[in-house]
C-alpha cells in the first residue's frame, strides 16, 4: 500500500494564500475607482467649457471653467504617470481636449 501523496503544484509554497492576491485586487479596485471618478471630472469640466462656449456666456466665467478643465485633466494626466502610463495621446483624443487646456496643464493661479 503506497501513502498519499499531495501533488507537488499544490505542495510549493509558492501556492499558500497569504492574502496578497485580495491585497492586490483590492488595491487595484481603487485605483480604478480613483481614475473613473477623475475621468467624469474630466467629462463635466469639458462639457462645462463646450457648453460656455456654444452659448456664448460672459467671458469671465470662461476663464473659471478653463482652469477647472485643466485641473481636471491635470489630476487625470497625474493618475495615469502613476500607474506608468506615460503616453497621453490617447487621453487628449479620448476626451477632445482642447489646446488652450493642454496649455494650462500643471499651471499654478
Amino acid at each position: 500500500m503506497s501513502a498519499l501523496r499531495l501533488p507537488q503544484h499544490l505542495a510549493e509554497p509558492a501556492h499558500v494564500d497569504r492574502g496578497e492576491a485580495h491585497l492586490k485586487f483590492r488595491l487595484l479596485e481603487d485605483i480604478d475607482a480613483a481614475v473613473g471618478h477623475t475621468e467624469r471630472d474630466v467629462e463635466r469640466a469639458l462639457l462645462a467649457l463646450r457648453s460656455h462656449d456654444a452659448h456664448q456666456t460672459p467671458p469671465r466665467d470662461r476663464q473659471r471653467l478653463l482652469d477647472a478643465a485643466a485641473e481636471a485633466v491635470w489630476r487625470l494626466i497625474v493618475q495615469h504617470e502613476a500607474c506608468d502610463l506615460t503616453d497621453h495621446h490617447e487621453l487628449v483624443e479620448r476626451y477632445g481636449v482642447p489646446p488652450e487646456v493642454m496649455a494650462r496643464i500643471g499651471a499654478l493661479h
